[in-house]
């Protein structure tokens, strides 16, 4: 029997017993569709996590410290947490060496310092405190930094600046009655000062210009004390969390302006740290590291609590999130296993059926001198066809649900939080589970089949004859 031969009996065998072909292609779609759906919520849920907590800031980036707990190997559950409690953080010097070293690691794109310091800006009558961050601006393209107008700082820059998307609406008239009353930035007013195109100086000395917090005359007359015009060259786009309140500038450029206003040449500057103080002379207080996937980030943080400095990413939440979820996502998975299962099951039984009801059709074959193969490929391709014409409909259903359930918004275990912003499709189906699925059901159609195909070969030709 020819190719041509075998796959035109297949298909005519089965619509020959449609209503028990329909059944059966019923179970693998059911099977098929479950399986899809349920992996997509898991997908869903695992997206949703992400997105998430990348409005948090990018998944790429690792926050690197100095301070460095050793972790705890030995002992059991209890005694482990309890010596993690009282250990006490090891500091080690981040400096410039140490961020070539970090740099070298495999996975990582760039690498740069940050140096706080806490500065006042004026604008006619207008002033602002704020935080200014030094950063290697050769780097800064690579760290996420939207812009909504203007552009990034470069390393020729010297008193420019790039303002976080808040920064405007800290200005405020020191002079008037509601003197701590900031804008709303949701108001149509806008922020009192175009930071773009206003004259802006800044200073170091926090009292300049406010002779009620007790300023004195020649204070404002140290040279180390004056202001310096500044031109703000970008402003950031709105929701980059701890970015739309901070100023960034050159970190070289930084380190001369602080030296400049200190008291001591010795030392370059008290800086500021999330509310704590400490010399910059003793290296740096944080480092970013930027990763070039996703997939290297627990990689890179490992190596480099290896070299004795502490770390900290978005992808250590999304981590506890996901593993907090692996049951259900696990259990999901299981259920729609389970369909297919039956599905399988269903095949089988079609085509042992079909054997039993064709047994005087095998005795004729085999007399007419078909061969053993010819008779195996016929019932295996007519499984396989119940398997893939099944899965390719269940993968069209599955479609259909996950439509509905994101038109719905159903929220699994409440993805989305209520986070403005976030995203509320929980049902996935990537181009790969597709693939999958559908040569899945194939497979599991070949499978199905192999023992009735086998069946069908060890019939005897001369008792299928005298069968009735």
């Amino acid at each position: 029997m020819s190719s041509i031969d075998i796959i035109a009996m297949a298909f005519k065998n089965l619509w020959r017993r449609k209503v028990r072909t329909i059944l059966t292609l019923l179970g693998v779609i059911i099977g098929t569709a479950s399986i899809v759906v349920m992996l997509s919520l898991g997908i869903g849920m695992n997206e949703s996590f992400k997105n998430q907590v990348s409005m948090m800031g990018s998944l790429t980036l690792i926050n690197v410290n100095p301070y460095y707990t050793p972790e705890i190997e030995s002992g059991n559950e209890a005694s482990i947490k309890a010596a993690a409690m009282y250990a006490q953080p090891q500091r080690t010097t981040l400096d410039d060496k140490a961020l070539e070293k970090i740099a070298q690691i495999e996975g990582v794109e760039a690498v740069t310092p940050l140096l706080y310091t806490s500065v006042k800006f004026i604008s006619g009558k207008y002033v602002a405190y704020a935080q200014v961050v030094g950063i290697d601006t050769s780097v800064m393209d690579a760290f996420d930094f939207k812009l909504a107008q203007g552009r990034l700082i470069t390393p020729e820059d010297t008193n420019s600046l790039v303002f976080g998307s808040s920064m405007a609406y800290n200005f405020y008239d020191s002079s008037s009655r509601g003197r701590y009353w900031y804008y709303d930035p949701m108001s149509q007013d806008g922020p009192p000062v175009d930071v773009m195109n206003d004259k802006i100086l800044m200073t170091f000395d926090m009292s300049y210009g406010e002779k009620w917090q007790g300023s004195s005359q020649q204070q404002s007359r140290d040279i180390r004390k004056r202001p310096i015009e500044i031109k703000v060259v970008g402003l950031l786009s709105e929701g980059q969390n701890e970015k739309d309140y901070s100023a960034y500038i050159d970190i070289k450029h930084l380190k001369q302006l602080i030296k400049a206003n200190s008291s001591s040449s010795k030392t370059p500057g008290r800086i500021s740290y999330n509310g704590y103080s400490g010399s910059s002379s003793e290296g740096y207080e944080q480092v970013w590291v930027k990763v070039k996937d996703l997939e290297d980030v627990e990689r890179v943080q490992k190596t480099i609590n290896g070299m004795g400095y502490g770390t900290y990413s978005l992808t250590d939440i999304l981590r506890q999130m996901l593993d907090a979820t692996k049951t259900i996502r696990t259990v999901l998975g299981a259920i729609g296993a389970v369909a297919l299962f039956i599905a399988a099951l269903g095949i089988t039984n079609t085509m042992i059926m079909s054997i039993y009801e064709r047994t005087r059709e095998i005795g004729i074959m085999k007399v007419l001198g078909c061969l053993l193969g010819d008779i195996r490929k016929l019932f295996l391709l007519e499984s396989a066809l119940i398997g893939f014409i099944g899965s390719l409909l269940g993968i069209g259903f599955s479609y259909g649900a996950s439509f509905l359930l994101n038109r719905a918004g159903i929220s699994v275990l409440n993805i989305g939080y209520g986070m403005p912003g976030a995203e509320t499709t929980i049902s996935i189906i990537p181009l790969w589970l597709t693939l999958a699925a559908i040569g899945f059901g194939s497979i599991v159609g070949i499978l199905s089949g192999a023992y009735p195909s086998a069946r069908a070969m060890r019939i005897s030709a001369l008792d299928a004859l005298r069968n009735e």
